[in-house]
């Protein structure tokens, strides 16, 4: 009896130490867009290329911009689907929401903070929880059909950058937008763009304004007229590593050796 409660205890030891070597970290991951690592060229210009299939997609809800004037109650675009892809040197993103009609004035945009200081989702802007800080914005209208590199600290200071190294080109089919984003992960200019390391977590925001126009010829979205998202988490997946596998194969040799000696023990002692 004792033999077999020894023995018990220590394959229960074991799952122990496996399950410890192969958890990987996925708190945040859950609330992430993960740009996932490719051999194959990035489809920079193409929104429904097949390579986007291989990215897993992440969901995140919009709301109305209600932090600054002018203000809005209601908006089209209540949620936006996002995949990535990464090739080591360069970060494509594609942004895939559902709006009734298209039009000239329709537009998205990424947010990242740049640098350590926290900033607002807001633009950057100076709150009650937060100091406020710089923040890269990439933009795309449909009306222009490019991307434009931008720098914000809050309401009123947005401004398109004297370098433009974000390129963005966006597809309408069945009331649906897809607009893909694309730039070098790393930059000249780290004072104004966010800069992408491969297996670091960083913070990502999303705007969305439906350029339709209303009974009286106005925009229904526009400016700070908009759908918006509070801050998220992105990741540039690394090269896969396999050491994880590597240190549980370890632990697992380790654990069954002293296993086997264990019970060793135990049966030459049961047998005198």
């Amino acid at each position: 009896m004792r033999q077999r409660r020894a023995i018990r205890a220590v394959a229960g030891a074991t799952f122990v130490v496996l399950l410890a070597a192969s958890l990987p970290g996925w708190a945040q991951e859950s609330v992430a867009v993960r740009a996932m690592m490719t051999k194959e060229p990035i489809p920079l210009d193409d929104p429904n290329a097949a390579a986007w299939t291989s990215a897993p997609q992440a969901q995140f809800p919009l709301s109305p911009q209600v932090h600054w004037q002018n203000r809005i109650q209601e908006v089209t675009v209540k949620d936006v689907k996002v995949r990535a892809l990464n090739d080591g040197q360069r970060v494509a993103v594609l942004l895939e929401y559902t709006d009734p009609t298209e039009d000239p004035a329709d537009a998205a945009a990424l947010e990242f903070m740049v640098g350590d200081k926290k900033a607002h989702f807001a633009h950057g802007q100076p709150m009650a929880q937060v100091q406020g800080g710089p923040v890269n914005i990439w933009f795309w209208r449909n009306k222009d059909g490019k991307g434009v590199d931008m720098s914000a600290m809050g309401f009123g200071t947005l401004k398109a950058q004297t370098h433009q190294d974000v390129t963005a080109k966006g597809a309408y089919a069945n009331g649906t937008w897809k607009v893909v984003f694309s730039r070098a992960m790393a930059t000249e200019h780290p004072d104004e763009d966010m800069q992408l390391k491969p297996g670091e977590f960083i913070n990502i925001a999303f705007a969305v304004w439906d350029g339709r126009k209303d009974g009286a010829g106005d925009l229904v979205e526009k400016g700070s007229q908009k759908a918006v998202s509070s801050w998220w988490y992105f990741r540039a997946e690394a090269p896969p590593d396999y050491s994880g596998y590597i240190y549980a194969a370890l632990a697992t040799g380790v654990a069954l050796a002293f296993q086997f000696v264990l019970i060793r023990k135990l049966r030459k002692g049961h047998s005198a």
